[in-house]
């Protein structure tokens, strides 16, 4: 697994890449076969005050790309919201996998059709 932390507008520290890190172990223990992570953190030159930390993340996966978006006033706040969009997303494509997999035509029960004699 490849991951890519950067900082748009912003250093990334040692604590930042450490937070990331330790919050992505949780997409890692629901799903573990992620090929790429890119994380872009971003400081937002905006006149207000408010919602100026952006978080995003592209996470590729086998056939498949998930992406999450999260803006907050606080960058660590940003991360946690992002985490938890991106873990629904992960869990979501999980059980599509796992329901693709178990549903089977040849499984499927065929409707049993009663013929009435009169």
């Amino acid at each position: 697994m490849n991951l890519t932390i950067s900082g748009h507008h912003l250093e990334v520290t040692p604590a930042i890449r450490e937070y990331v890190q330790s919050k992505l172990e949780r997409i890692k223990r629901h799903f573990d076969h992620v090929i790429d992570i890119a994380v872009i953190l971003t400081v937002d030159k905006l006149p207000e005050k408010e919602k100026r930390q952006r978080a995003e993340i592209n996470l590729h996966v086998r056939g498949k790309d998930l992406h999450a978006e999260s803006i907050a006033e606080d960058l660590y706040a940003a991360i946690d919201a992002l985490i938890d969009k991106l873990d629904r997303q992960v869990i979501k494509y999980k059980t599509k996998l796992q329901d693709h997999q178990h549903d089977a035509i040849k499984h499927i029960p065929e409707p049993v059709v009663e013929i009435s004699s009169s």
